[in-house]
């Protein structure tokens, strides 16, 4: 005790506590990491994006016109088998990915002209995946591509319908984008029955 009272008069003696008790806590503390805070935030899409009565009754309508004319009822591209293995923090960075598939590969593509709406859904959906350009994934890297690659490829092998099946399903790839990347995500979602 009496050695706290001579360290707590001396002004040089408060400094020598700090730097070899209090400092060393603060180095080992388990504070977020400032780069993994950025990522989080650039993964991140305001609830408002989602809100917007217009564009959602857009997509919704393109994907029930679509639906109407997918033959398979079997199949779905878009679903729950996208998030196999897939970490929760990386399933924002896993649909902007399928977001940017689907618009360049699919909506951009000879069917605009089959469908309503489509070059408005496209433009939205670009302007969502522009706003996450800063978004990366964590971790290994496999399971995201795995999961894309499994999607394109039952595409293919759907032929013709594929880019059927896949503009019909624009609103569930809608919901999981609002589920995956708002902080505030939906109960439940949009689900649809094979």
């Amino acid at each position: 005790m009496a050695s706290l009272q001579t360290l707590s008069k001396s002004f040089p003696g408060w400094v020598f506590f700090c730097c070899c008790c209090c400092l060393p806590l603060l180095l080992t503390s388990s504070l977020p990491l400032k780069g993994a805070s950025a990522a989080h935030h650039a993964c991140r899409l305001r609830k408002i994006n989602f809100q917007q009565p217009y564009i959602r009754n857009r997509t919704y309508t393109l994907a029930k016109t679509a639906s109407a004319s997918d033959k398979d009822t079997d199949n779905r591209l878009i679903g729950q088998q996208l998030f196999v293995n897939i970490r929760e923090n990386n399933r924002c960075y896993l649909m902007k990915r399928v977001v940017e598939f689907i618009v360049k590969d699919v909506l951009l593509t000879e069917v605009k002209k089959q469908y309503p709406y489509v070059e408005e859904v496209a433009q939205f959906l670009a302007s969502l995946t522009s706003e996450l350009s800063s978004c990366q994934f964590s971790g290994k890297r496999e399971h995201i591509e795995k999961s894309l690659e499994q999607m394109k490829n039952k595409m293919e092998q759907l032929g013709e319908n594929g880019k059927t099946k896949a503009i019909g399903e624009l609103d569930l790839l809608f919901d999981y984008m609002e589920n995956a990347c708002t902080d505030a995500p939906k109960k439940g979602g949009n689900k649809k029955k094979n």
